[in-house]
């Protein structure tokens, strides 16, 4: 009998919501029809759904309309409307959806998916300012480093150039974040086991895997009747103790002095201006952005891979530049930074090209809201279409699906100024608004010197026993997309290029 109540109920709900904002004076935007109670919900099952939603975009117009189980959601599919929103509206935009087990899992401390509250504006304030362009400066050293390494790896193991790309992006985001030494082996422990809570971190995340984010009811449940509660609490404690134990060792080196300049020791001195409540705060802030930029920087990267290996006139280019401005007898570093303009294109074109988060996280609307004459009810969940945006060819011209740099250069081959609602980086896949990536500087100087240093050291080709993969197919890892898999021959442009690769590990005191 109960159960008959809860169902009457819950579908009494359904239709009172579907009243409310389908009334004749409120306006929802256009979109494909649903089925009564589930909506569109069984339109979603695509795993490219970014694809799926441009192509809507393209029948419905610029804001979509989509009832995901009585969820109200909407896609935004231009500049305009994205920018309008997202940006211009942050103050009601810029929360996020409750993710009821995340939530127990991290202790509502992984800032990206934090609601609106006041560790969200205490960690986003600090985050700024330990990651701005000036502080990011700092990391140059380390960056140069990596990449030096890197090229290393993808001489002496080819066939593993992916691994060595997330051994990369693993070890900088250590060195950045905790300044610690390079990580020269991708199996070690440290990244291994933040591999793990990344993990358990996305199947919390994922559409589906516990019913308690349907039915919220359940999260009143006794702990005893909850096994998913004691199994998050449990993790939140063990992973608490492991990231402080990361933040104090910062704390222990800098009172030793044989700390280097880092995230978490930027951190440690606004602590004093009362940035944080606490070092749990602060040590699940730095997990937060070990967890971001790892991930996404070494995704971002094989993009890149993939693009020289389908564009070699864009690599011939490329190296052209790199011989005229470095040279033949050295790797590159920062310091060519403002005449390698060529290179500071790839990386906006790998950026825009293939996004690694082509929807991003989903923004929540915290009250009503009206737009172009159409109703948004509070609580709608809003996602930019990043990658249908960076293919947006009223923007960048109808070669939008090819990778083309020179569309960020004007005439004398300097970088263009974005105009109009696209944003400085020239493409929308560090976000928006208050919930912009803040290691996005970063992230750029690291894509710079790897994409630098490589094709100065080498000819990035497809292997002979490699099929040639298709850019439109993805495969999803949970926090980005890559490419499918392929093979790849990195080799070297000249015999000297080896024993100047020696000399610079030397130079940075890296194991032979």
């Amino acid at each position: 009998m109960e159960s008959w109540i809860a169902l009457v109920v819950l579908v009494f709900l359904l239709v009172a919501a579907r009243v409310y904002v389908t009334s004749p004076n409120k306006k929802l935007p256009p979109g494909p029809p649903g089925l009564p109670l589930i909506g569109n919900i069984h339109q979603l099952d695509n795993k490219s759904l970014w694809v799926t939603f441009r192509q809507w975009t393209h029948q419905y117009g610029s804001i979509l309309y989509l009832n995901v189980a009585g969820q109200p959601t909407v896609i935004l599919g231009d500049h305009k409307t994205a920018a309008d929103l997202l940006d211009r509206r942050a103050a009601i935009y810029s929360d996020r959806p409750r993710w009821i087990v995340l939530e127990i899992l991290t202790g509502g401390l992984v800032f990206a998916f934090c609601r609106q509250n006041d560790i969200w504006k205490r960690m986003r304030r600090s985050s700024h300012e330990a990651l701005n362009p000036q502080i990011a400066r700092q990391y140059f050293m380390f960056q140069e480093r990596e990449a030096t390494l890197l090229i290393d790896q993808l001489r002496k193991q080819p066939a593993l150039f992916e691994e060595h790309l997330d051994r990369a992006g693993a070890s900088l985001a250590l060195s950045t974040i905790y300044g610690l030494p390079t990580v020269t082996d991708s199996h070690d422990a440290r990244i291994v086991r933040v591999d793990e809570f990344t993990q358990r971190f996305l199947k919390a995340a994922m559409p589906g895997t516990y019913l308690v984010e349907y039915f919220t009811w359940l999260a009143h449940l006794p702990r005893w009747m909850s096994p998913w509660r004691k199994y998050a609490e449990d993790w939140f404690k063990r992973d608490s103790v492991w990231f402080e134990s990361l933040f104090t060792d910062v704390i222990k080196r800098l009172e030793d002095g044989t700390q280097p300049p880092c995230v978490a020791s930027t951190l440690l001195e606004e602590q004093d201006k009362k940035s944080f409540s606490g070092v749990r705060e602060a040590a699940w802030m730095c997990a937060t952005l070990y967890i971001g930029s790892a991930e996404t920087t070494s995704g971002q990267m094989m993009w890149f891979v993939l693009a020289m290996s389908l564009y070699p006139e864009v690599q011939r280019k490329a190296q052209e530049e790199i011989d005229r401005v470095v040279g033949r007898d050295r790797t590159p570093t920062f310091k060519d930074f403002d005449a390698l303009m060529y290179i500071r294109a790839i990386v906006k074109e790998t950026l825009r090209w293939r996004p690694v988060g082509p929807i991003g996280i989903p923004h929540r609307l915290v009250q009503d809201d009206w737009y172009e004459g159409y109703f948004l009810p509070k609580g709608t969940i809003c996602m930019a279409n990043i990658w249908g945006l960076n293919l947006d060819s009223t923007v960048y011209g109808p070669d939008v699906e090819s990778f083309n740099p020179e569309r960020f250069l004007d005439s004398d081959g300097n970088l263009k100024h974005s105009t109009g609602e696209i944003k400085e980086e020239g493409h929308v896949t560090y976000g928006f608004g208050q919930r912009a990536c803040a290691g996005r500087y970063v992230a750029n100087n690291s894509l710079f010197i790897q994409i630098a240093t490589i094709l100065w050291a080498y000819n990035v080709r497809l292997s002979k026993d490699s099929k040639i993969p298709d850019p439109a197919v993805v495969t999803d890892r949970g926090l980005g997309v890559r490419p499918e898999p392929f093979l790849c021959d990195f080799e070297p442009r000249a015999p000297e290029v080896l024993d100047i690769i020696a000399e610079t590990k030397d130079r940075y005191e890296l194991p032979a």
